[in-house]
């Protein structure tokens, strides 16, 4: 009889688990269909022409297929320039965060027999990121310091990112001891170990935050349109959300007035939209994964 109850009770178990398991998947199936959808219109959007989009007949797909959408984007000299400036302030901008975040998360990572400061330096940085300094102090740094309407306010500003120093501390702190000793004993120092035997070590914590990195400097809008004061040096976000808010159609010669006139503002916004988020789209599958593993792995230990 209790060989009995315990295998119905297995049986149990493993249906009960069958189900459970079925659900998540339903579940974050569902999830998936519901995120995907606002992207989806927007594509279906970008491809339809006017009239269907006017008449609020577009969901999810493209009625009257058509490309002027994406010829009237590509011929405009402006999303060209803001999109070089987004290039290179991601570019720029993930090489300056990753120095600065390896530099402190380095030490940091050392017990407190070899670096008495680390809780004064920790408890520093945590207290930054908990507790801002506010917009206007900001503001004024960036303009004192001569940032001002230059690429340094899109770079320079954002290099240190506490989340991401926390990451990669707590990431090396998890490997093992015994590698470091053994490049120490070998002759190895400091920097040396780090650059030969650790870095190697944190490809999936470093691939994780050069994501994180990469998704905040080309969806940022708001520091390019409180530090730059010419539309010219607008990064991609931010000359998206002024054609998204008040489109400005003084620089367009005659034939692109006639087209944007043939054209729904809508259609015309959906496909700049779609173009922003597609290198996004196209990066996060190469380093996805990178990036479950070195969430966890970096916050194991504290």
């Amino acid at each position: 009889m209790k060989n009995s109850d315990s295998v119905w009770g297995l049986e149990s178990r493993t249906t009960g688990r069958k189900v459970f398991v079925a659900f998540n998947y339903a579940l974050i199936s569902l999830l998936t269909i519901v995120s995907l959808i606002p992207l989806w219109n927007i594509f279906s959007m970008s491809f339809s022409s006017s009239e269907f989009v006017a008449a609020g007949e577009v969901f999810l797909w493209p009625k009257g297929f058509t490309w002027e959408s994406y010829h009237y984007i590509l011929v405009n000299p402006d999303f060209y320039k803001s999109l070089w400036i987004s290039v290179e302030r991601t570019v720029l901008g993930i090489v300056l965060t990753m120095m600065c975040t390896i530099l402190t998360a380095y030490p940091l990572s050392r017990s407190r027999i070899e670096f008495r400061a680390r809780p004064f330096f920790v408890w520093y940085f945590l207290i930054t990121m908990l507790f801002g300094g506010g917009l206007i102090p900001w503001f004024m740094v960036v303009k004192w310091t001569g940032m001002y309407d230059n690429l340094g306010a899109l770079v320079i500003v954002p290099a240190v990112q506490v989340f991401n120093i926390l990451i990669l501390m707590n990431f090396i702190r998890n490997l093992p001891r015994e590698l470091e000793e053994s490049a120490y004993l070998d002759g190895a120092g400091h920097l040396r170990t780090l650059i030969s035997v650790l870095l190697p070590l944190c490809k999936p914590a470093l691939a994780t935050l050069v994501l994180f990195t990469f998704v905040y400097h080309w969806n940022s809008w708001f520091d390019g349109f409180l530090f730059m004061s010419r539309k010219e040096h607008y990064p991609l976000q931010t000359y998206l959300y002024t054609v998204l808010t008040v489109p400005d159609t003084s620089h367009l010669t005659p034939d692109m007035l006639k087209q944007f006139a043939n054209l729904d503002s809508r259609s015309i916004k959906a496909a700049e939209i779609f173009v922003s988020t597609l290198p996004i789209l196209l990066l996060y599958p190469f380093l996805q994964k990178y990036f479950t593993k070195g969430i966890v792995l970096g916050s194991v230990k504290g």
